[in-house]
């Protein structure tokens, strides 16, 4: 089967100066949503929604045969999620600026889209107009990262860097820890002794930085990991 796009040139109007308008490509898997944004950038004079993607597959194609100005990516995208399409787009060095649009006000989002190259991260929630002027202002280079969401993405390495400290059997621990067991009834659960869970549990406080059982299921399930 042979796939083809149509590639429309649009131009605006600046200072009585004819200029090419950005040309951008929206991905989110929620029609009523993309439905919204296509009809208000059309009315913009300077910008063009040359394409549509409803998963992160169709997203990569179209990007590549199009080379929009800018991609609008849903972070969860179907298939190959938003971060995965901004990876790509980075690893081919191609000339599209990539706007991340979320329903999720997610730290682990945010870290993903900053390292996969986004210009910036957006709420679904935010204005149809505040979205069409961050297009506009990815398109010219700038970037939209906030001080606060920078701050948040360096907290976010540090948490998961201790997660990652953890092996498997001491997260499994950590679990069970979380249902309220005792360490000898951890044991009997994971046919484990009970000086072995000990040994565990030690070393889940220490690398996680607390001090009690409690603290550490709280640090767990406040940083998403539980």
């Amino acid at each position: 089967m042979t796939v083809t796009f149509e590639v429309t040139v649009t131009w605006g109007v600046e200072g009585g100066a004819m200029t090419q308008a950005v040309r951008v490509l929206l991905a989110d898997d929620h029609p009523p949503l993309r439905l919204g944004l296509r009809v208000l950038l059309d009315r913009q004079p300077d910008i063009a929604v040359v394409a549509e993607a409803e998963n992160g597959e169709e997203a990569l194609e179209k990007i590549l045969a199009l080379q929009p100005d800018v991609a609008v990516l849903d972070c969860r995208l179907p298939g190959l999620s938003g971060p995965a399409v901004a990876q790509e787009i980075q690893r081919r060095g191609l000339p599209v600026h990539v706007l991340a649009l979320s329903a999720y006000d997610c730290d682990r989002y945010l870290a993903e889209m900053w390292e996969a190259g986004a210009c910036g991260y957006l709420l679904k929630e935010e204005p149809l107009e505040h979205i069409a002027s961050a297009i506009q202002q990815v398109a010219r280079g700038e970037s939209l990262w906030t001080a606060s969401q920078i701050q948040r993405i360096q907290r976010y390495r540090e948490t998961e860097a201790r997660w990652s400290q953890l092996t498997e059997r001491e997260r499994e621990v950590l679990k069970w820890m979380a249902q309220g067991l005792s360490n000898k009834e951890i044991a009997r659960e994971l046919g484990l002794t009970v000086r072995t869970v000990d040994f565990h549990v030690g070393n889940i406080l220490q690398k996680l930085g607390v001090v009690s059982r409690l603290e550490a299921v709280l640090w767990a399930k406040e940083h998403g990991f539980l």
